[in-house]
């Protein structure tokens, strides 16, 4: 079918998309209808763009979206037409993949497209912990410095380095701790085998093991019903002492709470965290109280360059999808023949 004989797509996104090159390279394609909804808008005017649509372009963030736009099986209810949830990241937290695969409707990721930034953010955040840098800014800030040695730090080089989670941001630090600093990496993946791990440029264990053997461990794991709660009181026990975490996963895989108390009591040195139940978190998080913490709010992936990145991951991965092509990032790829029929009905209905 050419270009001129395609029924025409309509997609559907709320408030902003990741870099304008997404809607610039949609643009190109004059059978994309784009429609720009607003959160705060009419909900029956929306709710009417959204029950025409093939496509919802969905932010990837929980905190950015009011609930009744999340993607649940109420959801479907209003949008009978929908075909494709594509996320703005690689996350997914907003869209009950369930819930999509019970509908016929794919879901797909930019898994990989922030990979850069999330891993720079990332070592960044072991080197500020282990160098004590947010502790020594705030005790000048405060002026109570009393002797520099209080304030002594440790060097990465040769250190050993877990990863629980080795895909994209996993496996690139791991190569940037690997090259730049000699680092032993370990790491966690029960969806890689031994081979794999090594190919990545780690060594792989089990999670027991790689806690009770690091002297950093770094969250690169999506949140779900399997690593939900997967960092608690009892694995951050295991955790060599003076050890640091470093979480720019998602909120959920740490107990925050139990944290907390394991950096307060002196078991390990510090955190860096990206990820909250809250997001941002409250100024009064007791968290936020420790100088050994340094927090961000979840922004390890939001550089001009990952933006851009991921946008255009977006748009050609939806772009493939319309020419009729298997996406590179399905999230539910198990939907994809349900999803090719309910897609060639829809064509055939568009066309008669």
């Amino acid at each position: 079918m050419n270009t001129a004989t395609r029924p025409g797509w309509r997609l559907f996104y709320f408030d902003f998309v990741q870099h304008p090159i997404f809607l610039e390279l949609l643009a190109e394609r004059p059978e994309v209808h784009v429609a720009k909804l607003a959160f705060a808008g009419d909900f029956a005017a929306n709710f009417a763009e959204v029950a025409s649509g093939q496509v919802y372009q969905a932010t990837s963030v929980r905190d950015d979206l009011p609930p009744h736009y999340a993607v649940t099986a109420a959801f479907h209810a209003r949008a009978p037409k929908l075909l494709v949830v594509s996320s703005h990241g690689a996350g997914y937290d907003t869209v009950d993949v369930d819930a999509c695969t019970a509908a016929g409707v794919l879901v797909v990721n930019q898994s990989g497209g922030n990979a850069e930034g999330v891993a720079e953010h990332a070592v960044a955040m072991m080197l500020a912990v282990l160098k004590r840098i947010p502790d020594g800014d705030a005790q000048t800030r405060r002026g109570t410095v009393r002797k520099r040695a209080d304030l002594m730090g440790r060097d990465i080089l040769g250190r050993t380095v877990g990863i629980i989670g080795l895909g994209h941001i996993g496996r690139r630090v791991a190569e940037i701790l690997r090259l730049a600093f000699g680092c032993r990496m370990l790491a966690h993946d029960p969806y890689l085998d031994a081979v794999e791990c090594a190919l990545r440029g780690a060594e792989k264990v089990d999670l027991d093991t790689l806690l009770g053997a690091c002297d950093v461990v770094s969250v690169h794991c999506p949140h779900n019903a399997e690593t939900s709660g997967m960092l608690g009181a009892r694995e951050f026990a295991l955790m060599r002492p003076r050890a640091v975490l470093v979480n720019t996963a998602r909120f959920g895989i740490h107990d925050e709470a139990a944290l907390h108390a394991a950096i307060a009591s002196g078991h390990l040195a510090g955190a860096g965290l990206d990820v909250w139940e809250q997001e941002p978190p409250p100024k009064s998080h007791p968290l936020l109280m420790l100088d050994t913490v340094i927090v961000t709010p979840h922004t390890a992936g939001i550089t001009e360059d990952s933006r851009a990145r991921v946008a255009r991951f977006a748009a050609e991965q939806l772009l493939t999808i319309f020419e009729g092509r298997d996406p590179p990032r399905p999230i539910n790829p198990e939907v994809l023949p349900r999803f090719r029929n309910r897609m060639s009905a829809w064509q055939a209905d568009a066309a008669a």
